[in-house]
């Protein structure tokens, strides 16, 4: 019932997670992997939640943090309502506002080199023979329909995975992808598939191209 009162589900369990831990500070991949929703969902739940000021954000070292806004005019309402703990209304006054609670541990040090290092990450992957970025990972600006990154070759999936969690929490993006064995890149390209032609045709930056198939007079 309280999913329909307050219109979804991830909703309601970001309204649990901020007003039970009113003093902590997250980016958004935790947040997803703590309420187990996906992150699309979240962005644009914590979009809205932001605009009416429930929430706050606060970027350090090039992510993008948010924390309950205690200084909202119904935090005490909705913390009775979501706090795990008894709330007394008649006693209860807006907490000061908290102090941004961000880490700068070695952890939070190693996610800022992300930033830089992820395009490396990318040209060391063992076994790509082909790698394009486009979309949000070149404008900055992401297309829900579009392909953000384009690996061709024989490498390993979960490395790649890996990566792509690097990018996601260093850029504040999520990744859409797109994998395939370089010799059905080669047919695909060889026959101008519509696919791969409008990733290429577009706003895109070759990272990898081992065969100079994407250069100039490589074919």
């Amino acid at each position: 019932m309280i999913d329909s009162l307050f219109g979804s589900k991830t909703r309601v369990k970001l309204l649990h997670l901020f007003m039970n831990n009113p003093e902590k500070s997250y980016y958004v991949r935790e947040i997803t992997r703590v309420i187990g929703e996906q992150i699309n969902s979240v962005r644009r739940e914590l979009s809205n939640m932001t605009e009416i000021g429930v929430v706050k954000s606060n970027r350090k070292d090039n992510k993008l943090y948010y924390l309950t806004n205690t200084g909202y005019e119904y935090y005490d309402e909705l913390r009775s309502m979501f706090s795990s703990h008894k709330i007394d209304l008649s006693k209860a006054k807006s907490t000061p506002a908290v102090k941004t609670n961000v880490d700068t541990d070695s952890s939070d040090k190693k996610d800022s080199a992300e930033k830089i290092d992820w395009r490396a990450q990318l040209c060391g992957l063992k076994g790509a023979k082909v790698v394009v970025l486009s979309n949000a990972l070149v404008s900055g600006k992401p297309s829900p329909n579009a392909i953000d990154l384009m690996v061709a070759g024989d490498f390993t999936k979960s490395k790649l995975n890996k990566i792509i969690e690097s990018i996601e929490e260093a850029e504040s993006v999520e990744v859409n992808y797109s994998t395939m064995d370089y010799e059905n890149f080669y047919y695909r390209l060889s026959v101008r598939d519509r696919f791969v032609m409008n990733v290429l045709t577009g706003r895109c930056e070759v990272l990898v191209d081992k065969e100079k198939l994407l250069t100039k007079g490589g074919e």
